[in-house]
């Protein structure tokens, strides 16, 4: 009798291994692509340094970080597919590995809806598609609803500051401004010709902000507030840095509390 049961739980077995064993192999090469790739419900052979969300990508092998990636190792562990950023990753290293033979997809989302579109593009090397669908539908649910909430929103004047010395802002191109006109804001550099701008303290000035927006916690508001005195007083908004500054799904947790404390 024993023997029978211990045959049947090793046939019960069986599906699971051979899932596990045929699991696409996937490389992340940046934390938001990290992020991605686990709501997609893949969980990646190796990862990017910094990619600390959600909790079990801490636990796995980095493969990549600021000074660029590893190719020895990401032909060692033979990944179904190279998830690439092209905001991030090195050019010459990524083609590469194409040269090499590797299966490289890049996914740089400068929209809330390429964020989803690109959950729903990793489906092929998901174990669980119907979750990336999931998410996928989920996250749009959340961003119609802010868009028909605060469509008819008092316009508000937003200066958007990075750094303080140097300041740098962000114009109309990136993910960041789409939040902000999300949330009733218009971004005061909007206009400039390059995605990212250095800018004056003056130039700020000149355009008459009727609020700032930081990435980071509330305990860089005061900072930020002193370096504007006495010239600039209006409120600075904190946006957790990790949910604003990656296109990953948590962007739509930086919309939700932009939205909130820009409105309030």
């Amino acid at each position: 009798m024993a023997k029978w049961i211990n045959t049947l739980l090793l046939l019960l077995m069986l599906p699971v291994a051979a899932l596990a064993a045929t699991a696409p192999r996937v490389i992340t090469l940046a934390p938001h692509l990290t992020e991605l790739a686990f709501a997609a419900g893949i969980t990646p052979v190796a990862v990017s340094a910094y990619s600390d969300y959600p909790a079990d990508a801490r636990q796995i092998e980095q493969v990549a970080n600021w000074q660029g990636i590893n190719i020895e190792r990401i032909l060692a562990l033979k990944p179904d597919v190279v998830l690439a950023w092209r905001g991030g990753n090195l050019q010459r290293q990524i083609t590469q590995l194409q040269a090499l033979g590797l299966n490289i997809v890049w996914i740089d989302p400068q929209t809330i809806d390429a964020v989803i579109a690109a959950i729903r593009q990793l489906e092929p090397w998901s174990n669980n598609p119907q979750l990336a669908q999931q998410h996928a539908d989920r996250l749009q649910a959340r961003f119609t609803a802010l868009r028909q909430r605060y469509a008819q929103s008092q316009r508000k004047t937003v200066f958007l500051q990075f750094g303080l010395q140097p300041l740098f802002t962000t114009s109309q191109a990136t993910l960041q401004n789409q939040i902000v006109q999300l949330c009733g804001g218009d971004n005061i550099f909007a206009d400039s010709q390059v995605p990212w701008p250095q800018v004056s303290r003056e130039q700020v000035l000149m355009r008459h902000p009727q609020a700032i927006v930081i990435a980071g916690d509330a305990g860089k508001i005061t900072a930020v507030k002193q370096f504007w005195q006495p010239q600039l007083a209006v409120p600075v908004v904190a946006i957790n840095d990790d949910w604003f500054s990656r296109a990953g799904p948590r962007i739509i947790l930086a919309a939700e509390q932009l939205c909130a404390a820009l409105q309030h």
